[in-house]
C-alpha cells in the first residue's frame, strides 16, 4: 500500500472527518504503523522494533525527538512512552512542547552520548519554543548523564543539565531516577506551577532542583544525595513548599553543598515553608537561608519562612568553611524555626551568619532582622572540623549589631561548647529529651502513657521532660486527644505522632541538701550554693546529702520513674580519675546538725562520713541504687546530669522505709573532685530535682 508523507497525516488527523480511522490508516509513510491501527493518545519509543518510533542505541534523540514533535503537533496526542528495557543513548537535546507527557518504563534509560562536548545551559532536555511552553509531565524513567563518560568539563558550571525549562508554566517532574551528571536536576527559570516528586537524585553536579525567578513551587517526597551543590535551591521564587524530602550527600565527608538553599538578590520572597524532611550528612548546611538584596530591599520583601518538624543530623560535614551548621540565616526577618530536631551537627543547630559577598547592603532601621526559634530539640553539637576556636553552640548569632533571635522552649542538651553564643533565653530547657529511638534517627520522645514506634504505641518506663513542654501559645490542635494543653517539643508536637503526656511531677520545691566535707568534719554546710563529691589530694573527701517530700504518693505501683537530676559546674578543667557517683539509702539526719562526723545533734555516726544502706539492705554494702559515671576527660556542660532511683523512691512511697532521701558519694575518692549546684544556688534551672512520673 503506497502512502502519503507526514505534513499530510497531520492535516486529515486535524479534519473533522467521519471517516477518520478509515482515512488514517490508509496514510503511511515516516509515521510508524501503530498510530494507523488507533487514535491512542500515547505514541511509543522503543529499542527492540516493537515501537511507534524504533531506536537503535545511537543518535536516539532523533526518533524521540520525531516521537515528541508529533504529539506536539497532533492535539489528539498526549504522551511519548519509552519502553523499557532499553538505554537511549543522545547525542543532542530532547524538545518537549506544549500540553505533553513524557513518560516510561523504570527500565528505560536516556544516556547521554560519551564526550558530548556540549556548551554550557545545553540541557538533555527543554522545551521546543524559545518563549516557553505549558504544561509538560516528565516522568517514571531514568536519565544517566555519563558523568565518567565526561570528564571534559567541570560540575556546577551549567554543563548537561538534565532538564532546562525557561518561560514554562505547569510543569511536572516526577517518579524519575537522575545520575551522575555535571548539573542540575530541573533546572527552571521564570516558571509558575511547578511540582517536583517521587524522584531519586544522586551525584548529579550541582541542584537536585533549582527554580529561578519562579511562583509556586512545590517539591516533596525526593530522595537526593548531593554531590556539588544542594538538593533543592529557589533564587527569587515565591509561595514554595518543600517538605517530606530526604537529603544527604555523597561520601558524606567529601562533596556537596546545602542540603536545602533558599537564596534572594531581588523580588519578593515572604510565603516559603520547609516541613517534614530528614536533612542528614549534609557537607554544607542543612539550610541555607540568605539575603543579598542591595537594590530595592525592604523587610517586607524577604520575611516569614517558615521552617518546621525537619530532622537534621550530622550536617554541616565540611571542614574548609565556616557556614556549616543545621540552618544559617541572613537577612530575612520574621523566620520561625519550630518543632525540629538537631542532632549531632558541626559547627551549630542554627546561626545567624553572613557569607563573604552575600551581604545585603539594607539593614532594617530598629531591632533589625528577627528569628523565632521555639520548641526545637538541638542536642550533641559538635565543633567544626577545622578551625574549631568558637564553634560547638548550639544556637550562635555572629551579627548581633543586625540579627537577633528569639528563643521560646527548645530544649539544648550536651552541646560541646554550650547552648548559646550572643544569644539567650529564660524559657529554654537544658535536660535530656530522653529519645527513644535516637540511632534509628526517628526521635520520637519517651512516655510513660505511650508513643508512637513507626508501627504502634507503645509505653516507657521513663516520661521526656519535652512533653507538654512547649510554647504556651502554640498551636497544639494536631496532638492527640488526651495530650495537655501544650505541644510538645521536638520533631512530633503537634502532629498525631506525639508522645502522650504522663503526670510528671517536679519534686524540688520540699526539699533540703547538705555537704559533708572531710577536712571539716563538724562543721554544718546547709546553705552553700554547691554540693560536692570525689576527692582532692592532701584535702580529703566530700560527700552529700539530698531529701525530697513525696509524702503525698502512697502507691508505689503507680510510680514509672524516679530520676534524681544534679546541675554539674565544676571543675572547668580534667581530672586524674573518673568521677562514679552512687547513691545509697542513708540513715536518719537532720539538716541543722548533720557534719562528717554527726548525724544530729551530738550523736554521731556509726562511720565517719556517713551510715547507708545498699540496694540490698547492707549497712556500709557497695551495691547502689544508681550510678553516672563522669570521665576524667569530661568537662561541665552547663546542663543536668540524670541518675535513676525509681527503685528507692519507691521503697519510699509503699512504706517499705522512712524517707531519709540520697546518700551521695563517689565510688573510689581519689583526685576526682566534682561540684554540683545545690538548693541554695538562687537560680531554680539549676537546683537538684527530683521528676517524679506517676499516673
Amino acid at each position: 500500500m503506497r502512502c502519503c508523507d507526514q505534513s499530510q497525516v497531520i492535516l486529515i488527523l486535524k479534519r473533522e472527518l467521519g471517516v477518520f480511522l478509515l482515512v488514517g490508516c490508509l496514510i503511511l509513510a515516516s509515521v510508524p504503523t501503530a498510530l494507523c491501527r488507533s487514535p491512542a493518545p500515547t505514541v511509543s519509543v522503543a529499542g527492540d522494533g516493537s515501537g511507534d518510533f524504533n531506536c537503535d542505541g545511537k543518535d536516539d534523540h532523533v526518533q524521540i525527538n520525531q516521537a515528541l514533535k508529533f504529539v506536539a503537533d497532533n492535539s489528539e496526542y498526549t504522551t511519548v512512552y519509552l519502553k523499557g528495557p532499553f538505554t537511549y543513548v543522545i547525542n543532542d537535546t530532547l524538545l518537549i512542547g506544549s500540553n505533553t507527557i513524557l513518560e516510561g518504563d523504570s527500565t528505560a534509560v536516556i544516556k547521554l552520548v560519551d564526550h558530548a562536548g556540549w556548551v554550557t545551559m545545553k540541557p538533555l532536555i527543554k522545551q521546543m519554543s524559545s518563549s516557553g511552553n505549558n504544561n509538560i509531565v516528565i516522568r517514571g524513567f531514568e536519565v544517566n548523564v555519563n558523568h565518567d563518560g565526561n570528564t571534559e568539563f567541570a560540575k556546577g558550571k551549567g554543563y548537561y543539565n538534565v532538564i532546562y525549562f525557561l518561560y514554562c508554566n505547569n510543569v511536572t517532574v516526577c517518579d524519575m531516577y537522575m545520575h551522575d551528571g555535571h548539573g542540575d536536576g530541573l533546572r527552571i527559570k521564570y516558571g509558575e506551577n511547578i511540582e517536583f516528586y517521587n524522584n531519586t537524585i544522586y551525584k548529579l553536579g550541582h541542584d537536585g532542583l533549582f527554580t529561578i525567578q519562579c511562583q509556586n513551587v512545590e517539591a516533596w517526597n525526593n530522595t537526593i544525595t548531593c554531590r556539588t551543590n544542594s538538593g533543592l535551591r529557589i533564587w527569587n521564587s515565591n509561595h514554595v513548599k518543600f517538605h517530606d524530602n530526604f537529603i544527604d550527600s555523597f561520601y558524606h565527608w567529601s562533596a556537596g553543598g546545602p542540603g536545602i538553599q533558599v537564596e534572594k538578590s531581588a523580588g519578593i520572597m515572604d510565603n516559603i515553608e520547609i516541613y517534614n524532611n530528614i536533612i542528614n550528612n549534609t557537607y554544607g548546611p542543612g539550610i541555607w537561608l540568605f539575603n543579598y538584596d542591595s537594590s530595592s530591599a525592604t523587610r517586607d520583601q524577604a520575611k516569614d519562612v517558615y521552617i518546621h518538624h525537619n530532622t537534621f543530623y550530622d550536617t554541616g560535614t565540611n571542614p574548609s568553611i565556616t557556614w556549616v551548621g543545621g540552618i544559617i540565616t541572613g537577612g530575612f526577618e520574621g523566620t520561625v524555626i519550630e518543632n525540629n530536631v538537631f542532632d549531632g551537627l558541626y559547627h551549630t543547630a542554627i546561626a545567624n551568619m553572613y557569607i563573604n559577598s552575600y551581604s545585603p547592603t539594607y539593614v532594617p532601621e530598629g531591632d533589625g532582622f528577627t528569628t523565632i526559634v521555639r520548641n526545637n530539640i538541638i542536642v550533641n553539637t559538635r565543633l567544626r572540623t577545622k578551625s574549631p576556636s568558637g564553634t560547638g553552640y548550639g544556637i550562635m548569632n555572629y551579627l548581633p549589631a543586625t540579627h537577633s533571635f528569639v528563643l521560646e522552649n527548645n530544649c539544648l542538651y550536651n552541646n560541646s561548647a554550650g547552648n548559646y553564643k550572643n544569644c539567650a533565653s529564660t524559657t529554654d530547657i537544658h535536660v535530656n529529651p530522653l529519645f527513644a529511638d535516637q540511632e534509628n534517627h526517628e526521635y520520637h520522645i519517651q512516655s510513660v502513657s505511650g508513643r508512637w514506634n513507626g508501627e504502634t504505641w507503645v509505653k516507657d518506663k521513663v516520661n521526656s521532660p519535652c512533653i507538654d513542654a512547649g510554647c504556651s501559645f502554640s498551636d497544639y490542635s494536631n496532638e492527640p486527644e488526651d495530650n495537655g494543653n501544650r505541644i510538645n517539643i521536638g520533631r512530633y508536637g503537634n502532629t498525631i505522632y506525639a508522645s502522650l503526656s504522663g503526670t510528671s511531677l517536679n519534686l524540688s520545691e520540699e526539699m533540703y541538701d547538705n555537704r559533708m566535707r572531710e577536712a571539716s568534719p563538724d562543721d554544718v554546710f546547709s546553705d552553700k550554693s554547691f554540693l560536692d563529691v570525689g576527692e582532692i589530694s592532701r584535702v580529703g573527701r566530700y560527700r552529700d546529702l539530698i531529701w525530697f517530700n513525696v509524702s503525698e504518693y502512697t502507691n508505689a505501683t503507680e510510680i514509672s520513674s524516679a530520676t534524681l537530676s544534679l546541675f554539674w559546674y565544676y571543675p572547668s578543667s580534667p581530672r586524674p580519675n573518673n568521677t562514679v557517683i552512687e547513691i545509697y539509702r542513708p540513715v536518719s539526719w537532720n539538716p541543722d546538725y548533720v557534719s562528717w562526723n554527726k548525724k544530729n545533734k551530738d550523736i554521731a555516726w556509726n562511720n565517719s562520713g556517713g551510715d547507708w544502706y545498699d540496694k540490698n539492705g547492707v549497712l556500709q554494702g557497695s551495691t547502689p541504687y544508681a550510678t553516672l559515671t563522669l570521665r576524667a576527660s569530661n568537662l561541665p556542660d552547663n546542663r543536668y546530669y540524670e541518675l535513676d532511683v525509681t527503685d528507692l523512691v519507691k521503697e519510699y512511697v509503699s512504706g517499705r522505709y522512712e524517707n531519709t532521701g540520697f546518700f551521695i558519694e563517689a565510688r573510689s575518692e581519689s583526685d576526682n573532685y566534682i561540684a554540683f549546684y545545690s538548693a541554695d544556688c538562687e537560680n531554680m534551672s539549676q537546683v537538684p530535682k527530683l521528676n517524679l512520673v506517676y499516673r
